[in-house]
């Protein structure tokens, strides 16, 4: 059934074009992916399918029999009504009654269940209700009666996606899903529930997302919003970036005939006698389509990172024997933990279990209840915090970052003004005089980000820094990460940006536990599986002697181990010179896919090797990991 077509579809907002001219067509079972990055008009698409929003020019036609959902980033509430009421729309029967089955549940009133026992068999809405349970438990919303106007940002947005979901759920025949950001505030078990959810019902989507592993999940088609075009890619996101650097190739080289092609045309132009009225004007207008073709520039604009970090001591930071309780919930017992050099962690757990607290006493933020934190005396904090922005006046972007500083040293010496570290992280001249309240969502994640790095920090610790931003500044901000010689903790839900920044991780396990735990998140979740198949401990309950809290690196281990033998020995010695060899050559090949003019046949090659060589890191990485526990 075909659901959806668009001819010539252009919108602008004032002067800049977000799209021009674009045409395409969705059809029923379709899982799209719609990629760009900031402020190029992903969720003015959304806006414009669901009719809030129209068009400048263009058609475009929606099946009658079809329904459009929109999942927005700020969702609209009746914030004077509580969680239920705003979940259930109270004109639908069989909605109704499930809103006054899940009140009566909660409150435990037997003679009120008793009535909507009755009429839920009367209209048969035991199947619904089991599917609004299931969402509503798996998004954890346990808060039905509290008002919406006092729910905190997560918990909103939880309780918007539950209402989409369950809308679509009563009656999803024909309906097409818009989902903006839809991962966002969500925990990893959320998001992997989500992508089961999504897969498993006969819906068809259209998503804006910069969750990889999501998009990947859920998605087989991707849309790339890009110069006012938008071009179409089936597969997934790695056959997505293939296809865009064959395409910019091409681009680059038809751009190249055409100045050679200008070149001859203008010779001829200026030869013609200005009198001369038989010129060929086929000839003439040809030479302006060319001329406009040969002048075209494919800009890659990027945020560009480079910072001169301050320097880093012998010393990091002491955690010994920290306690923190909220009230009856313990957030940390007996935490110990020795930082050293370079360390890149991630942390990780279910939503309220005191991670951000965990941050903020590191930082001298929040006191502890018991025990010391011992900072070094070099360290300088980068503090990437879920707060974002703290605007006390309504200033201009350069205004801002000038109540920072008027300049900025770089890594390789000299300095920048701050209107020119503003243009490298993507804020041209006339944009550094907009009102910071003017920005976009992630304009002011970048800038919130610029501001952090003005201050050069050694220390970055980023709670969930992927939020609001588009996917060509996250992939600047990995590469960035990767160099970063300082320290690095990371909150995040995103499990790609974990799997490829971090060395090991702190997981808050609930009940004040924190295991350490040596590998990225993909590794954990296979560990984790493993454990759950033997009936071993799990994220929610794990046996007293699996859990106990982080021990500093520095102290010796307690327990007796295996001692190695003299082939383990050498294979540990021979592993390490095989790392150092493999991450050389991968640097490499970077360098190598970096350089300009280079053959599509020879960056497939490349591309081949790069792959080859993080799937064999990874297998020595991990056995490396298990002969470092011997030795």
């Amino acid at each position: 059934m075909h659901y959806v077509s668009a001819e010539g579809l252009t919108k602008s907002f004032g002067i800049t074009p977000l799209f021009s001219n674009i045409t395409f067509h969705i059809n029923e079972g379709d899982k799209i992916g719609l990629i760009a990055r900031n402020g190029v008009g992903k969720s003015t698409m959304l806006r414009i399918l669901t009719g809030k929003e129209t068009a400048d020019k263009g058609k475009l036609w929606i099946n009658k029999d079809v329904t459009v959902a929109l999942f927005e980033q700020e969702p609209g509430f009746k914030e004077d009504k509580n969680v239920l009421e705003n979940i259930f729309d109270a004109g639908n029967p069989v909605m109704n009654v499930i809103r006054q089955y899940e009140a009566a549940t909660e409150s435990g009133d037997a003679d009120a269940l008793g009535e909507v026992f009755v009429k839920m068999d009367e209209l048969g809405a035991w199947d619904f209700e089991a599917k609004v349970q299931q969402i509503l438990a798996k998004l954890n919303i346990t808060y039905l009666q509290s008002k919406v106007g006092d729910l905190s940002g997560g918990q909103r947005k939880r309780v918007a996606l539950a209402k989409t979901l369950i809308d679509i759920g009563f009656d999803h025949k024909h309906t097409l899903l818009l989902m903006d950001e839809p991962t966002n505030h969500l925990d990893v078990e959320m998001i992997e529930w989500l992508e089961h959810y999504l897969n498993g019902e006969n819906v068809t989507l259209l998503l804006v997302t910069h969750d990889r592993y999501f998009l990947d999940a859920v998605c087989d088609e991707i849309w790339e919003l890009e110069r006012e075009n938008m071009y179409t890619y089936k597969g997934d996101y790695e056959n997505y970036m293939e296809k865009k650097a064959a395409r910019l190739e091409s681009e680059n080289a038809s751009i190249d005939k055409a100045k050679n092609t200008y070149r001859k045309e203008l010779e001829w132009m200026r030869k013609q006698p200005k009198a001369r009225t038989t010129k060929s004007k086929s000839r003439q207008d040809n030479f302006y389509e060319v001329e406009s073709k040969a002048k075209q520039k494919i800009e890659d604009a990027q945020v560009q990172l480079q910072m001169k970090m301050s320097r880093l001591g012998g010393k990091i930071i002491e955690a010994k024997k920290v306690y923190k309780s909220y009230g009856e919930k313990p957030i940390l017992k007996g935490f110990d933990y020795t930082f050293s050099k370079g360390e890149r962690i991630g942390v990780i757990g279910k939503n309220g279990v005191g991670k951000s607290t965990f941050l903020n006493i590191l930082q001298g933020l929040e006191p502890a209840d018991s025990g010391k934190i011992n900072v070094g005396d070099t360290i300088v904090f980068g503090n990437f915090s879920q707060q974002g922005l703290v605007i006390k006046d309504n200033l201009r972007v350069i205004e801002y970052v000038k109540t920072f500083a008027e300049s900025f040293p770089l890594a390789k010496g000299g300095s920048l003004s701050a209107a020119q570290f503003l243009e490298l992280f993507l804020f041209p001249p006339e944009k550094q005089y907009t009102y910071l309240t003017a920005l976009s969502g992630g304009e002011k994640k970048r800038l919130q980000l610029l501001t952090i790095l003005f201050r050069n920090p050694n220390f970055l610790i980023l709670d969930e820094p992927t939020n609001d931003l588009d996917l060509p500044t996250l992939a600047v901000l990995e590469s960035f990460l990767t160099d970063f010689q300082g320290c690095v903790m990371i909150v995040s839900h995103d499990r790609y940006f974990m799997d490829r920044l971090v060395d090991h991780l702190f997981v808050f396990e609930g009940d004040g536990e924190v295991r350490d735990f040596p590998g990225n998140y993909t590794q954990y979740r296979l560990w984790q599986k493993e454990q759950e198949k033997k009936g071993l401990s799990t994220l929610l309950a794990a046996p007293a002697k699996a859990a106990e809290p982080v021990v500093s690196a520095a102290q010796p281990e307690t327990v007796a181990k295996k001692k190695p033998s003299f082939k383990e020995k050498r294979e540990f010695d021979e592993l390490q010179a095989d790392i150092a060899k493999l991450e050389a050559e991968r640097e490499k090949i970077g360098e190598q896919m970096s350089e300009a003019g280079l053959a599509f046949e020879q960056m497939s090659k490349l591309s081949a090797r790069a792959s080859e060589i993080t799937t064999l890191l990874e297998e020595k990485e991990m056995r490396w990991l298990e002969l470092s526990e011997l030795i």
